[in-house]
């Protein structure tokens, strides 16, 4: 089975690749001959995972996937959800997004939090959604060195072991 992945982050596509190796082909957005860009208009993963999933879809006509991820934490209410990459401002610049965070969290005792991620699956036209979640708590100082996965080193995860995704 053919199984678009909508998104343009080739080392999730690699990931996927990995995980659905056995029957499942997954292609790139380029090489299902979908070269725009989605913009994330949903207020919640949920809705962004819909969104790109029914997108690709409706401009393809291929069963396909998108997923949208977001670090939730407690003391927050829940922020910075699904405003995790744009936490800082529109400007997406990762190291404010984490600088926010650990000062909004400054001399705050409870640092539960979770990543929750949202899976939009669409097969002959019929959308199914999935969610995945790792529970964990941000610690008090930085770690790590790159994007995204500064949250994920920030977030120690209560039992489970978050890779470290910059090789």
């Amino acid at each position: 089975m053919k199984l678009v992945f909508a998104t343009n982050n080739a080392h999730k596509l690699t990931e996927a690749r990995q995980i659905l190796s056995d029957g499942v082909d997954v292609i790139s957005l380029h090489d299902a001959g979908f070269d725009s860009d989605i913009e994330e208009t949903g207020l919640t993963l949920e809705e962004n995972a819909s969104l790109k999933a029914r997108t690709v879809f409706e401009a393809t006509g291929l069963n396909c996937f998108a997923d949208d991820t977001g670090l939730e934490v407690d003391a927050l209410d829940g922020r910075p959800g699904v405003f995790s990459a744009r936490y800082a401002g529109s400007g997406h610049n990762f190291s404010a997004n984490v600088d926010k965070l650990l000062d909004e969290l400054t001399n705050v005792e409870n640092r539960k939090a979770r990543f929750r991620t949202a899976i939009s699956l669409i097969l002959d036209g019929k959308e199914y959604l999935f969610e995945g979640i790792v529970n964990g708590e941000i610690m008090h100082e930085r770690a790590g060195a790159g994007g995204f996965d500064r949250f994920r080193r920030n977030a120690r995860g209560a039992g489970v072991d978050v890779p470290d995704v910059d090789g």
